[in-house]
């Protein structure tokens, strides 16, 4: 029996305000335990909540940016559980009334292009933090993150891949990025998700019994998370067995899933309207204020990319991957107007250096100016390729312009025909077989002549011109 694969994804990014949803209380990370606390933090009794405007402001956002239709009468519910971290015994989120609903994005897979729809997307609180002593049986508490900006983005679940939920993380993570309300730190928590998953017969229409995955905290993490729990309920269905509906936790270093608890439904939570806060209507005038703030997104500027600047689409689409990526490469092109040697660099060269990870471009010591100048100094002849990839690493090392290091270590490329004609003579005399070989039509021996040229000049070597004269030479 084959089966297909029904994932959803509810994503929690914390929106990068300085003070919480409901206080004055400072949203930084890493602040001693439970000092970013006010009374309303933890719960104290008469107190009341007043929202953050820039939440709301945010979230419509992401809502536009999403292409969500905009809720304009929307509220706060009363989430209500018992846990340690949760002072008040309820959190306040949004149930029945979200803030935005009934959105899209697109994503391409194998090049593949997919529309994933959004379900919903709503404001809430988070909740605080427990930390287990590994020693003694004891638990703390620190409620410095009670009270944080959190938005949910809920999918429907139109996901039939561990790879096509990878592609929908990471373009949500980079819209967020882009619109610059949330850092996405997924290590901090920042940017968390949430699995929903299961299995049915192919042709089936009714869904599967679902479990939820929770504790992934890398795009790499939620689709080996993904696969582990494919392969754990196709192996269930195919002995005959049942799938229990339940919370999973992630073991990344054993590369499991463990129990967690039953999977709790909404009427679980006894949701209802807070009385503390008042509905929230929004007018046509905020949406168009805040439509017009948005920037160029990754959909419209990979566009642009293609159409403009002639870029092939996958070029396009790793340029784009992240903001400050996509806006390097704008830098540099100011500089090196030719797109596609500076996409090749940037996608090879530049991404090794980063460790394939297009947003640590912002702390590169190679300027988007000092790569262009590299880049001119291949076309004119200065230095060689092979030198500049040798130019770059050292570039990336010390922070130092490609000129200084060319000058310091003496790397000019020797383009003066007569003192390279002479090293040419040398090498095919010292290789009568080889120079025999090409005349007898082996022409791929010419790469053995270069290399061995490249070899006696340290790479200085014009490449162009070694060509030239080694076929001149053995060719008489």
């Amino acid at each position: 029996m084959e089966f297909e694969t029904v994932i959803g994804l509810e994503v929690h990014a914390q929106l990068k305000t300085k003070s919480k949803i409901f206080c004055g209380c400072s949203t930084a990370f890493g602040a001693p335990p439970n000092t970013n606390t006010c009374e309303l933090c933890l719960g104290m009794p008469g107190v009341l909540p007043v929202l953050n405007k820039k939440v709301v402001e945010y979230s419509m956002k992401m809502a536009l940016a999403t292409n969500c239709r905009i809720n304009k009468m929307n509220r706060f519910a009363r989430k209500n559980y018992f846990y340690p971290d949760l002072p008040k015994g309820y959190q306040i989120s949004q149930f029945e009334l979200p803030i935005a609903e009934h959105g899209w994005v697109d994503i391409n897979v194998e090049e593949q292009h997919k529309r994933i729809g959004i379900t919903r997307i709503h404001m809430e609180e988070d909740a605080g933090k427990l930390i287990h002593d590994e020693h003694e049986p004891y638990s703390y508490v620190d409620l410095n993150r009670t009270g944080v900006p959190l938005m949910e983005i809920v999918s429907e679940p139109d996901i039939r891949s561990p790879e096509e939920a990878s592609a929908y993380l990471k373009k949500l993570h980079a819209t967020l990025r882009y619109l610059d309300i949330c850092d996405g730190n997924m290590e901090e928590g920042s940017f968390r998700c949430d699995a929903n998953i299961s299995l049915r017969p192919i042709g089936q229409e009714e869904f599967g019994t679902r479990t939820e995955l929770k504790n992934m905290n890398s795009f790499r993490n939620v689709q080996r998370a993904l696969e582990y729990e494919v392969r754990r309920q196709r192996d269930i269905l195919l002995d005959g067995g049942e799938v229990v509906q339940e919370t999973l936790l992630w073991d990344a270093n054993k590369n499991i899933t463990n129990s967690m608890r039953g999977k709790e439904e909404a009427h679980d939570y006894r949701y209802f309207p807070d009385p503390d806060l008042i509905p929230i209507v929004i007018y046509d005038d905020w949406i168009e204020d805040m439509r017009n703030t948005l920037p160029e997104l990754p959909d419209q500027k990979r566009v642009r990319f293609e159409e403009e600047l002639g870029l092939p689409g996958y070029d396009a689409e790793v340029l784009t991957a992240s903001r400050e990526f996509a806006d390097y490469f704008e830098e540099a092109l100011k500089h090196y107007p030719q797109a596609k040697k500076l996409s090749n660099w940037m996608m090879t060269e530049l991404m090794r250096e980063i460790k394939g990870e297009p947003s640590a471009v912002q702390s590169c010591l190679v300027t988007p100016e000092n790569l262009g100048a590299l880049l001119t100094m291949i076309d004119k002849g200065t230095i060689s390729g092979k030198i500049a990839k040798t130019v770059f690493t050292e570039m990336m090392e010390t922070g130092k312009d490609a000129d200084t290091i060319v000058k310091d270590k003496g790397l000019v490329q020797m383009s003066d025909e007569g003192e390279l004609l002479d090293i040419v003579k040398e090498i095919i005399a010292a290789n009568p077989e080889q120079a025999a070989d090409f005349k007898g039509g082996k022409t791929k021996l010419m790469g053995f002549f270069v290399g061995q040229l490249m070899q006696k000049t340290k790479g200085k070597a014009n490449p162009k011109l070694a060509n030239e004269l080694f076929s001149k030479e053995l060719n008489k």
